[in-house]
């Protein structure tokens, strides 16, 4: 018999992901925007637009993210940056993630797109004000 999780867990857990991979993507806005807490990776004004909406879009969704307020939305665009991050910054430099260093993009697209499906879990604003229709993703009961 193989041990397993009581099933009870994977929502919590999801709130738990979604709130630890909002604050620490929030981190990478809070660097590029406000240089915390790497007062030399603050973008400079001539930074190109490209690299300062990504900024915006890790620091807003990040805190979206980590509230769980309009986590599907925030998850999809967040998401969506990660895969525009890897194929514009990585991909040209070489196939494999582990060598391009862009190992960290790719699970970020992947958890966000995840997140902006499964929803935000039950300890979220969404869940709170009844916007997270699904607080439980369908499999959570398999």
């Amino acid at each position: 018999m193989a041990f397993a999780f009581p099933v009870t867990w994977a929502p919590r857990l999801r709130s738990v992901l979604r709130i630890v991979a909002g604050l620490v993507f929030m981190l990478h806005g809070t660097q590029k925007l406000l240089g915390f807490p790497d007062p030399g990776a603050k973008l400079s004004a001539h930074a190109p637009a490209l690299i300062k909406a990504a900024g915006i879009i890790e620091l807003v969704g990040g805190a979206l993210l980590a509230v769980g307020l309009l986590t599907s939305i925030a998850a999809l665009l967040a998401s969506g940056e990660m895969a525009v991050a890897y194929f514009k910054q990585h991909a040209p430099g070489g196939f494999w993630p582990t060598l391009n260093g862009g190992e960290l993009a790719v699970l970020y697209c992947f958890v966000f797109l995840y997140l902006a499906f499964a929803g935000p879990g039950p300890w979220s604003i969404d869940a709170r004000i009844g916007r997270g229709r699904r607080v439980s993703a369908p499999l959570d009961r398999a």
